[in-house]
């Protein structure tokens, strides 16, 4: 069994002009919202096995506080290029060139690519994804290269206004 957490990035500042997009850094919302989600989802008991960011700051940042609030060292984050200005095909190949050691995945992204590509894979239809929310999705393989909506279940979706 595969777990698989997508999660778009929380609310990033437009306040700071002659940054690109890659640099935007999170707003106090932003701030606020990640380390919810992250207790959100420490309250679910999980384990995450490794975490998956776009280089982007907004993305790495959220990645970064939502790992503290479950515990996690910096070792189990890693920065995955392909993730910023991924297509839905991009985000298919990350997944599926996860290494099957990790049974439980958290990836950090960007949307629009990031709802197509949970609605992609779940069999159930998921909502826009507002910034901050988390689909998850369970997959019944053990290798990440078979992931796909034939073997796939919706496992929940949860958001910061549900808080």
């Amino acid at each position: 069994m595969k777990t698989l957490y997508l999660m778009r990035h929380a609310k990033s500042s437009w306040s700071f002009e002659g940054l690109n997009d890659q640099q935007r850094p999170l707003n106090d919302r932003g701030r606020d919202d990640a380390p919810l989600m992250g207790r959100a989802l420490a309250e679910r008991e999980l384990t995450l096995d490794l975490i998956v960011s776009s280089p982007a700051v907004r993305a790495l940042s959220t990645a970064a506080l939502v790992a503290k609030e479950l515990g996690h060292t910096p070792e189990q984050l890693r920065v995955v290029e392909e993730i910023y200005e991924a297509t839905v095909p991009d985000l298919l190949a990350v997944v599926q060139q996860l290494p099957d050691t990790a049974g439980a995945v958290l990836l950090v992204g960007h949307n629009n690519t990031l709802t197509e590509f949970a609605n992609l894979l779940s069999p159930s239809e998921i909502p826009p994804m507002p910034t901050a929310s988390i689909a998850c999705l369970k997959f019944a393989t053990d290798q990440w290269a078979a992931v796909s909506q034939a073997n796939a279940e919706y496992y929940f979706f949860d958001k910061p206004k549900n808080y």
